[in-house]
């Protein structure tokens, strides 16, 4: 793996958090969608929120089997760069929003492993640990060695359970082009600690230092 590693901070709500992370480094900033989670968001906070920042990093919102004209709709909203497909829906029909696509695939078993590696070169799988009720920001783990199967096969995003305290060792087994976090640099559901991002760019830092 060459060059640095991207980050994602997901589960954003509170300006403050997102103009942190944007001034650590942050690539991509996540906005939930979906009203089951409590880190939902909607479409007018995430404009007010994203006027407040520069132009990078990317914006993207996360949607849990939503219809493609409801995505639309809210990411010209919310001025969202890119969508991350987290239910079962079919990313094909996705791919006439002219955005950036992140899909959310589980490395259970080979069946997952083979799906995420299948995917169309212009969508990223993003590695997660994935609660079919809770979806995302659960906090548990995924298989490394799973994960790391699918990144010699092509580009991930690595999420699932990441931290400041483990996202070093899972760069280093993984080796994936970027890391998502959202509940390992929380309070509580949407509200980011300072202190915890900050160490969690820390160890991103230093583990690309290490390569």
């Amino acid at each position: 793996m060459t060059g640095r590693i991207r980050v994602k901070i997901c589960g954003l709500t509170r300006l403050e958090d997102a103009e942190l992370a944007a001034s650590l480094g942050a690539d991509a900033l996540g906005f939930i969608f979906w009203p089951k989670s409590p880190r939902a968001v909607d479409a007018d906070r995430v404009r007010a929120i994203s006027r407040s920042l520069p132009a990078m990093p990317l914006r993207v919102g996360v949607f849990v089997d939503a219809p493609p004209d409801d995505v639309a709709a809210v990411a010209a909203r919310a001025g969202l760069d890119a969508i991350q497909l987290h239910g079962g829906e079919p990313v094909g029909a996705y791919e006439s929003l002219g955005l950036r696509v992140l899909r959310v695939v589980s490395v259970a078993d080979e069946a997952g492993i083979e799906a995420a590696a299948a995917l169309p070169a212009h969508v990223t799988p993003l590695v997660d640990a994935v609660d079919p009720v809770r979806r995302g920001g659960t906090g548990m783990t995924v298989d490394w060695t799973r994960a790391a199967t699918v990144a010699r096969q092509r580009p991930i995003v690595l999420a699932g359970g990441l931290a400041p305290e483990n996202v070093g060792e899972a760069i280093a087994r993984v080796r994936p082009w970027g890391v998502d976090v959202a509940s390992g640099v929380e309070s509580s559901p949407g509200v980011k600690s300072a202190d915890r991002l900050r160490a969690f760019f820390a160890s991103v830092r230093a583990a690309g230092e290490d390569e």
